[in-house]
């Protein structure tokens, strides 16, 4: 056992000096930590500028800038009733009109709010009710804003606006007020024409398209109903007259669907982690057994142990270098998460609830460690039948392929919700069963299931080490020979005596 321990120590020590073990090590934690300030930069969370240019005698201007002010405020209710609902604080805040989830908002509740202090004021009654550990409510930004008319097409016809649309849009200096997003132009002939002009610097949102819809198709129907001999207060509860709708859904984050896959989000991360860990790991492994071979080293080295020491002791040694990595990569993941503001650490929170359950962190450890050191043993094997790199990249290559290709369809199955007999049957192909098992812990499976794969999987580990076994100690020495696939084969035989 020393002997194992010493190879162990000998190859963890070899792989850790090398500068891409520290760089890879290195890069995901570094990633993780600059990320969110990336995000930050990257994300535009502006409101969207709109420049309304209001010609016509009617309210047609006016009804489209109280429409968007209107669905702004149902979107800050919507999100206020959400947050209501997900920190249970209905009872707390009382009879506020956003504080009742599970229903459509309508002109009513709007007015309501706004004449309760607005958004200001819905902040004001939640600090006063939450707990202190319970997180602020924090706003998006508002989705548009109706900002001034610049000056140049404050009374400039279609065609002249038509013809500077591209300045328009432009970036404009430090003192100048910035440039709009969307230009919207009610011209005088409305009326007549029936045509609402819209210019924009990209393909403005859907929203806005139904907002401006919604609010021509109203009045136009308005003067229709109106040339009918219908009176104006008559026709405006025609156009008011809407149903009132109940909404029936879970707690946010509480639905089937949002459960499943907030739980599979540590297997499923797990199960990547393995993937990665044995890509780079196992390099290092064939990289190793490679150039041990090359230099005649090995042949000092069976002076002093056998071949299985050899072999067990380069198997722990790089298994301990993969949990290295992934212990410093798990850290490093729960660090920044739980020092994230917001909902980052809402949301990793339940994601971690699989580490509450001892029957699940036993599971995880055990397919875990199983399959890394069954993997481990096809990235050894390939060093001691590889003569150099090259020879060994031939074989690293395919059996890259033969893992990452199902394990990636696998993930994006079991990520996607669609798990289907295909990744059950996967279940039982002992190379990936660690990464199903674990993909599939989140979703459920069951536990005769689980105990068939636990099987199976050891018995696999089992098989990979008395063959790599074998493999060593008939391949160690046998350098420089040119081999077929029936001698290849014939190495797996027991040792004559």
């Amino acid at each position: 056992m020393n002997n194992i321990l010493l190879i162990a120590a000998r190859e963890y020590r070899h792989i850790a000096k090398m500068r891409s073990f520290w760089i890879t090590m290195l890069l995901l934690p570094a990633l993780l930590l600059v990320g969110p300030l990336i995000a930050d930069f990257l994300d535009d969370d502006r409101a969207d500028r709109i420049v309304l240019i209001d010609r016509d005698p009617g309210n047609v201007g006016e009804a489209i800038s109280e429409r968007i002010a209107f669905e702004e405020d149902v979107r800050v209710m919507n999100s206020l009733a959400r947050y209501v609902r997900r920190h249970d604080l209905q009872d707390a805040v009382g009879d506020a009109p956003w504080a009742e989830d599970g229903r459509a908002f309508g002109p009513a509740d709007v007015l309501a709010f706004r004449d309760a202090g607005g958004l200001d004021g819905a902040i004001e009654t939640i600090d006063a009710a939450r707990a202190e550990e319970t997180p602020a409510f924090e706003p998006s930004p508002p989705w548009y804003e109706i900002v001034e008319t610049p000056a140049a097409i404050a009374d400039a016809s279609v065609e002249e606006i038509e013809a500077q649309r591209e300045s328009l849009f432009e970036g404009r200096g430090e003192d100048a007020p910035p440039a709009p997003d969307v230009i919207v132009l009610v011209d005088a002939d409305y009326g007549e024409q029936l045509v609402l002009h819209v210019w924009a610097d990209n393909p403005p949102r859907q929203s806005l398209m139904n907002i401006l819809q919604g609010v021509t198709q109203g009045e136009l129907r308005g003067r229709m109903l109106g040339a009918e001999g219908i009176a104006p207060e008559r026709i405006a509860a025609i156009e008011s007259a809407t149903p009132s709708i109940s909404i029936s859904t879970p707690p946010p984050g509480g639905g089937a669907s949002d459960v499943t896959i907030i739980r599979s989000i540590l297997p499923v991360a797990l199960a990547y982690v393995l993937m990665m860990s044995l890509v780079l790991s196992g390099n290092w492994l064939v990289q190793g057994a490679v150039e041990e071979r090359s230099n005649k080293l090995i042949e000092s080295m069976l002076a002093c142990v056998r071949p299985q020491q050899l072999m067990l002791g380069k198997l722990m040694g790089t298994a301990a270098i993969g949990f290295s990595m992934v212990l410093v990569w798990v850290a490093c993941a729960i660090f920044v998460a739980f020092t994230q503001q917001g909902a980052v650490a809402e949301f990793i929170r339940p994601a971690l609830e699989p580490l509450a359950n001892v029957g699940a962190v036993v599971t995880i450890l055990y397919f875990f460690l199983m399959g890394y050191v069954a993997l481990s043993t096809i990235f050894l094997g390939i060093g001691v039948l590889s003569d150099d790199m090259n020879e060994a990249n031939g074989f690293v290559m395919p059996v890259m392929m033969v893992i990452l290709l199902p394990v990636t369809f696998l993930m994006q199955a079991v990520i996607a919700g669609s798990a289907s007999g295909v990744v059950s049957a996967m279940t039982w192909v002992p190379p990936l069963t660690p990464f199903v098992v674990l993909a599939r812990l989140g979703a459920g499976i069951g536990t005769v299931e689980l105990i068939g794969a636990g099987l199976v999987l050891a018995a696999f580990t089992a098989l990979m080490l008395f063959l790599l076994g074998r493999l060593f100690q008939a391949s160690l020495l046998a350098q420089g020979q040119k081999r077929g696939l029936g001698h290849i084969l014939a190495r797996f035989k027991a040792p004559a005596k």
